[in-house]
Formats: structure tokens, C-alpha cells, sequence
């Protein structure tokens, strides 16, 4: 629909944004934050509150859900020299399904500590749990955490939620709940380590209004990894081997979407988890088929969507995978003066940051 020039250098999805505008705390009530109302066919942007998506969406128009929840995966312990070491957990489904197989809790992390902890040290977490590095990969540590099923109450005491890490400041802080602020109010699948921040914006009154409205809801699991944040080195966006997440459609789910897909309604995606998902199982048509896996579709300018119409998306870090997504979405040179626009009026940048409607 937009056929411009495309560009694939890293280099041209850079913007500048001063630090003040990266959101550190939520919005006291979720739903009023703020909203970029972005037209493709008209071209034009418009200010709102999220809450006036209700007037903004159409009577008929499915809403794609990601219901993953975020787990306390930052873990704080020491060496057995007596260093302090910090654990993010950074593959949790694989986690669990090492205990479903052992007995034990074992996936790949992240260590930090002033000297990384090499194959066969272990560590201890918050005098508690014990824990064995079995190997060392290109900076991620697998580790095998030894004290069995206990190792879940201690996860859901003692660990702490792994807020995104130009988010500067302690959890909590300030009176902030950032174990109930960074999930949705939907969330219930655990197993993302990153929230799916679009979706930080509903609650459970706007959901009942939009429902009431004749609006549909249809939910999908994507678990949000790490990887989410790695930033893109090579020149060439093209060369970027992108990360993998685990995902889960339903049959009900699929066949909600592809009803709406025969009906010719819009299908919008709430956030960029839900459109990755959404486009890595459709057909040509839009029409998806029911399936877990693990999605590594990397989508960029000169992709051809087929089964989201429209996406609720919040603000993306520069040079990023995300930024690229929504570019392609529109065209590159359009989201960065809507990313513009946004910086002239004030809103708030990423994860607890205001969000666009892209339709």
C-alpha cells in the first residue's frame, strides 16, 4: 500500500530522545495515557487518551491479545568466593520443562558480577537456593538450580521482577507495584521475562467498554525473552539474526481470527508480540492455523503484511527491531515523523511509556 523507498541501513532508524522522556514510572491510571492516533490513509495524526480508543475503534474490529505474564526472574546471591553475583533467567519455558523431565530448574541466564562465574562454580541465592553453572556460551550462563521444587516458592518470595534496563531505578520504588505496573491486566500464561507493553494500557473497565461496544477480544501467548532488548550490530539490517520466543495459538483463538478474516473485519494486533505471532502463522490469505512453536520472524520494510489491518504499539527504542517492525508497517520516514510529532507534544518513550493506534 505504501510503496516508497525502502532502506535497510541500521543507521536510518536512529532518532535522537532525550533521557527525560523515557518513562520510568506508569501512568497512575493506565488508561490515560496517551495516544497517537496515526491515519495511513489520510496521513494525519491526532492526540488522544488511550481511553478514547473506544470512539477511535470500530463496532466490529477484533483486538489480538498477548496474555504471557511476566516472571520475577532477577535473582541476587554470591559466589562461593563471597562476590555478589545478580541471576536474570532468560528462558523460563525451558526451565520448566528440564523439571518436568529432573526434578530441577535448569535454563540459560545472565550473570553479572564483577568476574563471571565459570563452568562448574556454584552460587547462592539469597542464602537460600543453591546453584550450579553447567556451562558458558557467548556471555549466557546455563544454570542448574539444585534445591528441587522449593526453588518455585523461593522464585515467587525472593525474585524480583527484570524491569528493562533503561529503566534506572530500584523495584519498587516510590509507592510504584511494579509486580502489578509491568504485567496486563489479562496477563495469566507466566513465562515472559519482558511485559508486552502495549497492553499495559487497557484495564478491566476500558476492556468491558470496548466488549460492550461490539468489539471482540481474542487471546494469544507469545513469552517475551530477553532478546527483545538486544541491540541490532550489524549494518545491514538484513544480516540480523533475530531472537526466538515461544508462542501458543489456540484452535478457539484461530478460528475467532479467522472468522473475522472471512468476515472481512479488522483484525488489530495489540502489540508487536501479537504481530509477529499473527504473521508467522498466517497463510497468504491472513488466515491462521493453530500451533505452539518458537517464532523467529523478523519483520522489517518491504514485508507484506497479511493478517493485521491495524496496531496498538507503544514507542520503540532507536535502531531497534521493534522501531523496524512499525516501520514496515507504514513506511520508515513516516513513523519517524509521527516519533517527532510525539517528541514535540511530550509523551512518554517505551516501556511504561503513551501509545500509538496505527491504522
Amino acid at each position: 500500500m505504501f510503496k516508497t523507498h525502502v532502506t535497510f541501513r541500521l543507521s536510518d532508524y536512529d532518532y535522537d530522545l532525550p533521557k527525560e522522556m523515557i518513562a520510568q514510572t506508569p501512568c497512575k491510571n493506565r488508561s490515560e495515557s496517551r495516544l497517537l492516533h496515526v491515519d495511513r490513509k489520510s496521513e494525519t495524526f491526532s492526540h488522544h487518551q488511550f481511553k478514547d480508543i473506544t470512539k477511535l475503534l470500530k463496532p466490529d474490529d477484533l483486538l489480538v491479545i498477548n496474555n504471557t505474564r511476566v516472571i520475577p526472574a532477577r535473582l541476587f546471591g554470591t559466589k562461593e568466593t563471597g562476590g555478589k553475583v545478580e541471576v536474570l533467567i532468560i528462558d523460563y519455558e525451558a526451565g520448566m520443562k528440564n523439571f518436568e523431565k529432573t526434578g530441577f530448574f535448569q535454563c540459560d541466564c545472565l550473570i553479572k558480577a564483577s568476574q563471571s562465574p565459570k563452568k562448574g562454580a556454584r552460587l547462592l541465592l539469597e542464602k537460600i537456593v543453591e546453584a550450579r553453572v553447567e556451562s558458558v556460551k557467548a556471555g549466557i550462563s546455563e544454570i542448574k538450580f539444585l534445591n528441587g521444587g522449593q526453588f518455585f516458592e523461593f522464585l515467587k518470595k525472593f525474585g524480583k521482577i527484570p524491569l528493562p534496563p533503561y529503566i534506572k531505578r530500584d523495584d519498587p520504588v516510590s509507592g510504584q507495584n511494579d509486580w502489578e505496573d509491568y504485567q496486563t491486566v489479562y496477563a495469566s500464561a507466566e513465562g515472559a521475562v519482558a511485559a508486552p507493553t502495549a497492553g499495559l494500557h487497557f484495564t478491566e473497565a476500558l476492556m468491558g467498554e470496548l466488549l460492550n461496544k461490539g468489539i471482540e477480544f481474542a487471546q494469544i501467548t507469545l513469552h517475551v525473552g530477553y532478546g527483545t532488548f538486544v541491540p541490532v550490530k550489524v549494518d545491514d539490517i538484513r544480516d540480523h539474526q533475530i531472537h526466538s520466543e515461544t508462542f501458543d495459538l489456540s484452535r478457539e483463538t484461530a478460528d475467532t481470527i479467522n472468522r473475522a478474516k472471512d468476515e472481512n473485519r479488522r483484525v488489530i494486533a495489540v502489540g508487536t508480540t501479537s504481530v509477529r505471532t499473527l504473521e508467522f502463522l498466517c497463510d497468504e490469505n491472513g488466515r491462521v492455523t493453530p500451533k505452539t512453536g518458537a517464532c523467529d520472524l523478523f519483520i522489517y520494510p518491504g514485508y507484506n503484511f497479511k493478517c493485521v489491518d491495524a496496531m496498538i504499539t507503544n514507542f520503540h527504542l532507536p535502531e531497534s527491531t521493534l522501531l523496524m517492525l512499525v516501520s514496515a508497517f507504514y513506511t520508515r520516514q513516516k513513523i519517524l515523523d509521527a516519533y517527532q510529532e510525539a517528541k514535540l507534544k511530550d509523551y512518554r518513550f517505551f516501556s511504561y511509556g503513551d501509545a500509538m493506534l496505527i491504522e
